[in-house]
């Protein structure tokens, strides 16, 4: 027969276990909460020095985003897809971001080439061949588009979407129906949603950007800034990030990934 105190233990431990699936059905009802105005908030590579405080609001503000990643060089480490910063990398999956492609050298499309097959002028301006003018096939640029999906796969152990933001946004007709045929489309952002983090500072202040943003950004934008910029003498992230993800959740703006996306679910869907 078991004594008062057993039982008293066991009805103890059956309220906290109770407690505990109470407030973890609380968290999924959140989370499933329906989202009338959402925003599509993604960063592009870069030297990753304010990559750590970035993540940090992120998680501190309980917003998921998308990043398109590029071998990028880096103040620290061996660039930003490198050895070093792969444990980032794997942090970030495990809180329910997404990844995609921005060409693993950070190529910049140039030109098309007459004839065929198709062909691309291309200028990388990461890796061996940076700041040189090349010209690549569209299996080549297939391959540039696949080797930081594959990356991330490996790093996270989670598969990255079948999409790509070229570098500067600079693609042609010809370019993006190579890519298609390769199982990735493009992801540029909307006009309000270009953030200005690579800006001058001197003629573009944190509070400037900011201020626009708030008054600008409207339902359905897709969002863009860096993990850092090399030319921006004042940092818009994190400086910036967080009071514009609070202003613009007070407005009543909620975030999601390109996962939802009414333009490419239904790709992405299909790509699995």
């Amino acid at each position: 027969m078991e004594s008062g105190r057993s039982i008293t233990r066991r009805a103890r431990c059956r309220a906290a276990v109770a407690a505990l699936c109470a407030l973890a059905v609380a968290a999924g009802g959140a989370q499933a909460a329906p989202c009338d105005k959402p925003l599509y908030l993604t960063f592009d590579t870069g030297h990753m020095e304010v990559a750590p405080l970035i993540a940090e609001v992120l998680a501190r503000r309980q917003v998921q985003v998308t990043f398109f990643a590029a071998n990028e060089l880096t103040r620290t480490g061996d660039g930003s897809l490198g050895a070093y910063w792969a444990g980032w990398w794997k942090a970030r999956a495990a809180e329910g971001h997404e990844f995609a492609s921005h060409t693993w050298d950070h190529a910049y499309w140039r030109a098309d080439l007459p004839g065929q097959p198709v062909r691309f002028r291309i200028r990388p301006s990461a890796g061996p061949n940076a700041g040189k003018e090349t010209v690549w096939t569209a299996q080549q640029y297939c391959e540039e588009l696949r080797r930081p999906s594959q990356r991330l796969d490996h790093i996270t152990g989670r598969k990255s979407l079948p999409l790509f933001r070229a570098p500067g946004g600079k693609t042609s007709p010809q370019l993006l129906a190579a890519a298609k045929a390769c199982g990735y489309a493009h992801v540029g952002w909307s006009p309000a949603g270009f953030l200005g983090d690579e800006l001058p500072s001197e003629r573009f202040s944190n509070q400037t950007l900011l201020g626009k943003a708030l008054r600008d950004v409207r339902s359905g934008d897709i969002l863009m800034a860096h993990l850092g910029i090399w030319s921006r003498k004042d940092p818009w992230a994190p400086a910036v990030l967080e009071p514009l993800i609070a202003g613009l959740q007070q407005k009543g703006f909620c975030f999601r990934t390109l996962r939802e996306h009414p333009d490419y679910a239904g790709w992405i869907a299909r790509s699995r």
